[in-house]
């Protein structure tokens, strides 16, 4: 059986003690996994106790209280985070506090779990977290195995989205039992948020399942002669009210007789995506444009906008699978992180390849080039 090491900060010995006492014989187990889990429990009553064992040896899990002798919890969070280090936060707090801990969330931590808590509710969250660090364990490890492990992975992971997030589960619990009062505008902000959160879970199902059927290749591909300029303005026409929304323009210039010999749902897939993103990374105000030419022995579809682009730093990891950028301006896009892979896949079924132009605070142009006369993959 495998241990996770769990840091518990807290400055309550009763909360320490009980979470050491709640986890010390607490096992988690699902049918996709090999051994069941259970938790190593490592105690810290200050922030700076913490940050001294994270430096020495990172524990896999952090339940952390903000309201601490000296730095604060988000203090906590936020060293793990700008290190990058690979550690799920669990924030443990009081009713008091509470949309701190949501805050929290938006800035990195997995999840909160608000105390005083029974033994049932811990364990609950303790296997949601446990999950979710397994799967990202799989997530690394899917890169260096055979496609058969990647395609197990994300079919287990496509499953497990499609149950209501932890998250929301919280935040529906604290409207039914009315901890904030009996207001409804006391709630927007958990109703605002769980909205977003199950557009993400339905954004990272369908890229899943779009992903999933280009790495198994069950999916049979038809190819034929379509017209991209009517599939460019029906990925328009998807984007439209999150467009008018955000005040975007978005314009459509392309060659007469565009037409390209592929299969339609894979278009559709390459189109959406870098409209998508063109829409959401944008500036309240800005234009997307999108053109589609003959040039040489290539069409070229290339998709510009005027939003907050992207640092030079960052451009290679853009088409990395679950890899999203994260800094203030990309804080409040929802995202599954695998979108542009998919798009370079599908590209690259077409002997093709994709390109990007951008600078930070001007805006972004990618660039697909599909060859006329393709060797296409299977």
């Amino acid at each position: 059986m495998e241990a996770l090491d769990v840091l518990v900060v807290d400055d309550e010995p009763g909360i320490r003690s009980g979470v050491s006492r709640i986890l010390r014989n607490f096992t988690v187990s699902y049918p996709f996994m090999d051994d069941d889990i259970g938790f190593n429990v490592i105690e810290a009553a200050t922030g700076e106790e913490a940050l001294e064992f994270i430096k020495k040896t990172p524990p896999a899990i952090v339940l952390l209280d903000n309201k601490l002798p000296g730095i604060q919890g988000v203090e906590v969070l936020e060293f793990i985070n700008n290190n990058q280090l690979d550690i799920l936060v669990m924030m443990i707090t009081s009713y008091a506090s509470l949309e701190l801990a949501v805050k929290a969330t938006t800035i990195g931590a997995y999840d909160f779990v608000p105390k005083p808590f029974t033994p049932q509710e811990l364990k609950s969250s303790m296997e949601n977290i446990s999950k979710h660090y397994f799967l990202r364990r799989m997530t690394r490890k899917m890169h260096k195995e055979g496609k058969q492990v990647r395609f197990q992975f994300l079919s287990v992971l496509s499953h497990e989205l499609k149950a209501p997030l932890n998250a929301i589960e919280g935040y529906l619990n604290i409207m039914q039992e009315k901890q904030m009062g009996s207001s409804m505008t006391a709630y927007d902000e958990m109703i605002d948020r769980s909205l977003a959160r199950v557009k993400s879970m339905r954004t990272m199902i369908m890229d899943l399942l779009d992903l999933t059927h280009i790495e198994s290749g069950k999916k049979k591909r038809e190819l034929r002669e379509l017209d991209l300029c009517l599939v460019a303005k029906s990925a328009m026409d998807t984007m439209m009210p999150l467009a008018i929304q955000r005040d975007v323009t978005m314009s459509l210039a392309a060659d007469d007789g565009c037409t390209y010999n592929a299969d339609s749902d894979e278009m559709v897939i390459v189109f959406n995506n870098l409209i998508s993103n063109a829409v959401k990374y944008n500036n309240v105000g800005g234009k997307v444009l999108c053109t589609i030419k003959q040039q040489d022995t290539n069409v070229v579809i290339t998709v510009q906008d005027t939003g907050i682009g992207i640092d030079d730093a960052d451009i290679p990891k853009l088409f990395h699978e679950f890899s999203r950028i994260k800094n203030a301006k990309t804080r409040e896009v929802t995202g599954s992180g695998l979108g542009l892979s998919i798009v370079k896949r599908l590209v690259l079924m077409y002997n093709g390849r994709v390109e990007v132009d951008s600078q930070l605070g001007q805006g972004s142009v990618f660039s697909v080039y599909l060859p006329i006369n393709p060797l296409v993959e299977g």
